[in-house]
């Protein structure tokens, strides 16, 4: 990605100011971030790699400066030919080469930061470049999952790193990424160093840039598909790695793609959600909802473009993300995003400008030909899936003989498109366990798994759970099996305590309250299978602070941590969702101590089950029907009660 991302001297300025390329990986002078200008020419916004003609198209967003290898002419986004073993984007010499290059470069700046050369405001820019936080009490990494997909040798990898650098486990996030919370800084090169021999990296997983692209977890699989949103994941991901021009954005920006009726993705709470729909003509293209977001200002997207065309996608987005990085505000990162934007000049006026800059940018290098689309599809083609018709039958006989595992079939295995096959999903949410975590020993068996059963392939889903997209229902039985022996058979996908939670205050430095005990608590009192299917669908979501990691704005129920006089409280929300009919949840009282909140919670729980039709009507719908109220007074006596600080 040329002399900048190379870590060689751009500009003779920045040269003669003595600027190393290692601290400058986005290609920007530190004089005003203006951009430098590197010895080489190259100035197209795509250019193609020169591959052998026996590989399918080739073509990656070039940067200034871009080193040799390259052609001139039309750009393309980068591919080769997929072989049948593979179930994702696979790396050319090229991200070997640059990847490697980025750890070489992170080495070298951890030496400095270790020998004192370095201070920690000088270092805090660039290790955020390579995916590391400074949290409550020690540095942790996280890596990037694109778009949510492992495969059974990333897992193991993964595995390795939890038990060589780490304290033998990792933790699953709502946005697809593994956090290590424990790694010395010292051997975080090393760790990124073997991840990169498995094609897995922790660049734009933090920082004001594009971060992971998230997908549904189900793509590819599910029954109510359009289109399989991961090659255009993809796509976005190769043209907004290392982007020059949106490496320094007002704050950090996340995009969500979805290709199916339900969303599974959370598109409406993203800067930018793309749902892929079919026009009237059959023609894929996206409906482009801008502006959502939770933190501090929850706000749910506003749709600006019901129908934009596929080969548009990458001009469409570059015009977004001008209109942002130039209108964003830079002076108050609490207003830096661009929900905040849309919020104030308006969702018409945004679509305004951004068709001004798509006009300059639709018929340039930016389109998308179809066959680049269909390229990058092949890397996501389905695995051959052989007849399996037997499975009904021994599904039926080992449901009969084993009421657990005909309990965790019920909850944990959806539809396939397939009827030969099952969606599986692998809770990480043990009965008083910790939200999100896995072993060593948990992520390798589950890799043999995969392996073994499900065509080598591994989801991480937005409710910090694992998804096995492609298990035939004859083998679910042997899937169950292996589940138990690692104490990962837990039957409650989508139910009370399948509890998201964010680490909180036993590892954040912004955190307000603990949110692991609190979900460890809450699980433990609803851990009877009995009671969590008396409850039915529940989504409870905790937040330790503001920030909302937990995405405790879209629970059914959401808890937030705040900090009043020294004590911990708990803020409850009602009514949250963030599916296809996205609400933010509304603040129904007064916050809650520690050792209260679990009853608030029992006390909400028995107030549905005594206002709901019907055991079809699910908490959510039973809230909207009959409002807060309800609740309050349940909860408080009176809605004056409630309001009181």
């Amino acid at each position: 990605m040329g002399d900048i991302a190379a870590g060689r001297p751009g500009c003779a300025s920045c040269r003669s100011r003595g600027f190393v390329g290692s601290d400058r990986q986005a290609g920007l002078c530190r004089q005003q971030g203006r951009r430098c200008q590197p010895d080489r020419r190259s100035r197209n916004r795509w250019q193609a790699l020169a591959v052998a003609p026996a590989r399918a198209y080739s073509c990656r967003r070039p940067h200034d400066g871009i080193c040799t290898g390259l052609r001139r002419g039309r750009s393309r986004i980068h591919c080769s030919l997929r072989s049948p073993e593979e179930i994702m984007y696979r790396y050319d010499e090229f991200d070997h080469a640059f990847v490697a290059e980025r750890v070489a470069q992170f080495r070298d700046q951890v030496e400095r930061r270790l020998s004192g050369e370095l201070s920690e405001d000088a270092f805090k820019p660039l290790r955020l470049m390579n995916g590391v936080y400074l949290q409550l009490h020690a540095y942790m990494l996280r890596i990037a999952i694109p778009y949510g997909t492992l495969s059974s040798r990333q897992m193991r990898m993964l595995a390795h790193v939890a038990r060589t650098y780490d304290r033998g486990y990792g933790h699953f996030t709502t946005r697809q990424n593994l956090q290590f919370n424990w790694p010395k800084l010292s051997e975080m090169p090393d760790a990124l160093a073997d991840l990169a021999s498995v094609e897995m990296h922790a660049i734009q997983t933090s920082g004001n840039c594009i971060r992971n692209v998230t997908a549904d977890h189900f793509a590819g699989a599910a029954a109510d598909e359009v289109a399989d949103p991961r090659p255009y994941a993809e796509i976005l991901r190769q043209w907004s790695s290392v982007h020059p021009e949106f490496s320094f954005l007002p704050r950090k920006f996340k995009i969500a793609v979805t290709g199916a009726e339900r969303d599974r993705a959370a598109i409406q709470v993203h800067d930018i959600g793309l749902h892929l729909k079919k026009n009237d003509k059959g023609e894929i293209g996206f409906a482009v909802y801008v502006g959502g977001g939770q933190g501090r200002t929850p706000l749910v997207a506003k749709l600006i473009r019901d129908f934009l065309p596929e080969e548009d996608l990458l001009s469409y987005t570059t015009a977004i993300m001008r209109v942002y990085n130039l209108h964003g505000r830079r002076d108050n990162k609490y207003k830096a995003r661009i929900k905040i934007l849309v919020h104030e000049i308006g969702a018409e006026e945004l679509a305004r400008q951004v068709e001004v800059e798509f006009d300059k940018l639709k018929d340039t290098e930016l389109k998308l030909p179809e066959a680049d689309v269909q390229a990058i599809s092949a890397y996501f083609a389905p695995p051959a899936l052989p007849e399996r018709a037997e499975g009904w039958e021994s599904l039926a006989r080992w449901k009969k003989a084993d009421p657990a595992f005909a309990r965790w079939v019920r909850q944990n295995v959806q539809p396939h498109k397939n009827p030969d096959y099952g969606m599986v999903t692998i809770s990480l949410k043990p009965i008083g366990g910790i939200p999100g975590d896995a072993t060593d020993v948990q992520m390798d068996a589950v890799a043999d798994i995969a392996e073994e059963y499900a065509f080598d392939e591994i989801r991480v889903s937005h409710e910090q759970n694992l998804i096995l997209p492609h298990v035939a229902l004859a083998d679910l039985e042997a899937v169950y099996r292996g589940l138990v022996a690692i104490g990962l058979e837990t039957a409650n996908a989508g139910l009370i305590t399948d509890i998201i939670a964010c680490p909180g205050l036993d590892y954040c430095a912004l955190a307000n309250a603990r949110s692991i005990p609190v979900a460890q608590e809450i699980s433990t009192r609803f851990g009877s299978p009995e009671r969590q299917a008396e409850i039915g669908e529940l989504k409870i979501k905790i937040s330790g602070c503001i920030n909302a990691c937990g995405h405790h704005h879209v629970g059914h129920i959401g808890l937030l941590g705040v900090e009043k006089k020294g004590a911990e409280l708990y803020q409850i929300t009602l009514g949250g969702s963030g599916d296809e009919h996205t609400s933010i949840g509304e603040i129904i009282g007064r916050g809650f101590e520690p050792d209260k909140v679990t009853d608030a919670i029992e006390t909400i729980v028995d107030t549905y089950l005594g206002l709901r039709l019907d055991p079809s009507e699910i908490f959510l719908d039973a809230y909207r029907r009959v409002g807060p109220q309800p609740f309050k007074e349940a909860l408080y006596g009176s809605s004056s009660a409630a309001e009181a600080a």
